[in-house]
This record gives C-alpha cells, structure tokens and sequence, in this order.
C-alpha cells in the first residue's frame, strides 16, 4: 500500500494549521471571556469548535491517524451550506450575519484538495473493519 507522499502530510498540516489558528482566534476568546454568559446552544456549539481545534494539535504530529476532524469539518459546513445558507440565498434572506458566516463556512474548499483521497478509500472503505465481537481463540488485550 502507498502512502502518501510527505508533501501531501505537510498539506494536511497546513490544514490542521488553518483550524487551530482560526478557531482558537475566532472561537476559544468568546468561550474563555462569556462562558457561562452564552446562550446555551452557542455555548455548546463555540465548545465544539475549540475542541475540534484543541484536537487539530495531534493533527500536526499525526496527520493521517486525524483525518476523521477534517471529515467532521467538511461534512458539518456542507450541511450548513446546504439546509440553511443555499435556502436563505435562494430567498433572499442573506443578512450580515448568515454572510460572515458563509465566508468562514466556505475556507472548507481546500480541504477536498489536501485529502489524500486514495488513502482515505484504502484506509476507511476498501480495508476490514473492526470485528464486531470476539474471535473464538483470539487473545484479548485489556
């Protein structure tokens, strides 16, 4: 099996880059300074964001064991962009917010193109899965 080329790691850093320091500029200093403040949605989402930055950190050292983030991060924004910003466009509904937003949304696109696509097929859909029970015979590691 090839793996990807070091180039291509240095790409997936560079994302994992892109996400500590956008969301730990953008997202941790509203969580650190209003806290308790926020509404409790917004609370619960600015938490999931720096999280998904605090873990793009092992990003950095592992690169392709973290790819899983970058999934999470593409699918949640074309979600976005499909349910509620293209129905907002389409009606005309596209206030500053939704706009500034969309612009945050959209720094996904170069995601698709650092993604070591063949691995990901190798890796997440051509390979075994995990069993789903035990072996007879097999020795269980605790």
């Amino acid at each position: 099996m090839t793996e990807p080329s070091v180039t291509r790691l240095n790409l997936l850093r560079c994302g994992y880059l892109l996400l500590i320091l956008g969301l730990g500029s953008q997202m941790a200093p509203v969580l650190i300074a209003r806290g308790p403040a926020l509404e409790v949605m917004h609370g619960i989402v600015l938490s999931m964001l720096c999280a998904l930055g605090l873990l793009s950190i092992l990003g950095l050292r592992y690169p392709l064991k973290m790819l899983p983030l970058l999934f999470f991060e593409m699918t949640w924004k074309l979600i976005w962009l499909v349910r509620i910003a293209v129905p907002l466009w389409t009606a005309h509904r596209i206030d500053d917010a939704v706009a500034s937003t969309l612009v945050a949304v959209l720094m996904v696109v170069v995601f698709p193109f650092i993604i070591p696509w063949g691995y990901v097929g190798r890796t997440y859909f051509a390979a075994s899965g995990d069993p789903w029970r035990s072996r007879p015979g097999a020795v269980t590691i605790r």
